[in-house]
């Protein structure tokens, strides 16, 4: 593995769970699929009992579950919670548009509020105690209504808006952390590498003092084979010079 070259992280660390989050965005197009078809007023002035009943039961199981999520994002347990909690936080605010849009079917109950984007529209603005004015409740259900929900967002959907920021966070942090940690050994190993292709060691330094060693070494030889020759020059023409002397 070559210096430059990566090795393969593993994804669950390095990136969210994609299908986790493909299957809440499903989830919720299903949710108001079912929200904006179903024939909701079927209970209505026909069935008031009925229409609390389902109201208050629906309201209870949705409370449950919104608990046991906001415990597993605390703790850290349990899979996908903050999946969980944004698919529940908008089941619940569903719940409550649903309700109005039955409750509006009475004469006199609601002032503004006609068709089931109105009923939604009202909840998320209830949710965000803006209140326009635009749609008012004017029976004693809706109003009661409206009162469980101000009291329902300040209590669970508040904590579990929180949870659900958490649990993103420290998420994004767990990766951030892990991202910037020490080179991997596949980097460091990529290093030693091109040291041995250098100088045969595993650290770069020592294959630079092993090339310049044999730099010096080769250019010493280099030196006392020129001085040899020199010499041997010398001594023939030495030979060379004296045989007419001699002569």
């Amino acid at each position: 593995m070559s210096a430059n070259q990566q090795p393969p992280t593993t994804p669950s660390l390095q990136r969210p769970d994609l299908r986790a989050w493909a299957l809440l965005l499903g989830s919720f197009a299903l949710l108001m699929l079912g929200y904006f078809t179903l024939p909701l007023r079927a209970l209505g002035d026909d069935h008031p009992l009925l229409s609390w009943v389902v109201f208050a039961a629906v309201l209870t199981l949705l409370t449950g579950l919104l608990l046991a999520r906001i415990v597993d994002s605390m703790r850290g347990t349990g899979r996908h919670p903050g999946v969980w909690l944004a698919f529940l936080i908008c089941f619940s605010l569903t719940v409550f548009a649903g309700t109005y849009y039955v409750l509006a079917d009475s004469p006199g109950e609601f002032h503004g509020l006609e068709t089931r984007l109105d009923a939604l529209y009202f909840t998320v603005v209830t949710m965000a105690t803006i209140g326009y004015g635009d749609i008012t409740a004017a029976g004693q259900g809706p109003r009661l209504v409206v009162l469980l929900q101000i009291a329902y967002n300040f209590v669970f959907l508040a904590a579990a808006a929180g949870a659900l920021s958490r649990t993103v966070r420290s998420g994004m942090e767990v990766r951030a952390h892990r991202s910037e940690d020490g080179p991997p050994p596949g980097h460091r190993l990529g290093h030693g590498h091109g040291g041995g292709h250098g100088g045969g060691g595993s650290h770069p330094g020592l294959g630079q003092g092993r090339r310049s060693r044999g730099l010096l070494r080769g250019r010493k030889h280099y030196e006392d084979g020129g001085g040899h020759q020199g010499g041997g020059s010398g001594g023939s023409s030495g030979r060379g010079s004296g045989g007419p002397e001699d002569g």
